[in-house]
C-alpha cells in the first residue's frame, strides 16, 4: 500500500509541477515513471542525511530511476530547521564523493525564498505537500538544460504565474492535495 504522504507528493508532482509547468523537465520523468517517492522517517538531521546518502547510493544502482524525491512527514515541519538538514545534506552530498553526480533541489510546506515575503505567491512555486529533498542527476539536467531555449528564463516564468494565480488560489490548491480521501 502506498504511504497517504507518498499518494499526496505524486499528486502536487502532477495537478503542480507538471500542470502549470513549473519544471518544464518534469513531464517527461512523469510519463516514464522515473520519479522515485520515499518516505524517511527521519526527525533528527543525522537521520535524515543518512537516508538522503542512501538515496544517493540507489540512484547509482538503478540508473532507470532519473530523479528520488525525500519526503519526511513527521520532521521538520518547522522550515528553518528544514534549511539547516539543506545545508548538511548538500555539504554531505560533496564530503561522500557525490558532487557533480547528483544535485538537490528542496520543497517544503512553508518555503520562503531569502529575498521574499513570507505571503509572495512566488514561494509556492518551492511549496510541498510535505518536506521534501529532489535528488537530481546533473547529467540528465545539463542535458535537458542544452535543449532547452533560455533556460535562465524558467524561474522568472514560474515567479510570474505564481505571482498572476494568486496566494488564495495556490493555497486552496496545496490544502486541496493534503486533504484526506474519503
Amino acid at each position: 500500500m502506498t504511504n497517504l504522504a507518498i499518494t499526496q507528493t505524486r499528486e502536487w508532482v502532477s495537478s503542480v509541477i507538471v500542470k502549470y509547468n513549473f519544471c518544464p523537465f518534469a513531464r517527461k520523468e512523469v510519463e516514464n515513471n522515473c520519479i522515485h517517492y520515499v518516505l524517511s522517517p527521519a526527525v533528527k538531521i543525522d537521520d535524515a542525511v543518512m537516508d538522503m546518502l542512501e538515496q544517493c547510493t540507489q540512484l547509482n544502482q538503478n540508473p532507470d530511476r532519473e530523479t528520488t524525491l525525500i519526503l519526511f512527514d513527521n520532521g521538520f515541519s518547522d522550515f528553518e530547521d528544514f534549511l539547516d538538514l539543506v545545508d548538511l545534506a548538500n555539504a554531505l552530498l560533496v564530503a561522500q564523493g557525490f558532487e557533480g553526480k547528483y544535485q538537490i533541489a528542496n520543497f517544503h510546506p512553508d518555503y520562503v525564498f531569502a529575498d521574499s515575503e513570507e505571503d509572495d505567491a512566488a514561494n509556492y512555486t518551492n511549496r510541498a505537500p510535505y518536506p521534501t529533498l529532489h535528488l537530481i542527476r546533473e547529467l540528465s539536467m545539463s542535458e535537458a538544460l542544452e535543449s532547452y531555449d533560455e533556460p535562465e528564463s524558467i524561474p522568472e516564468h514560474n515567479i510570474k504565474l505564481a505571482r498572476r494565480k494568486g496566494i488564495d488560489f495556490w493555497q486552496q490548491l496545496l490544502e486541496g492535495i493534503k486533504k484526506p480521501s474519503a
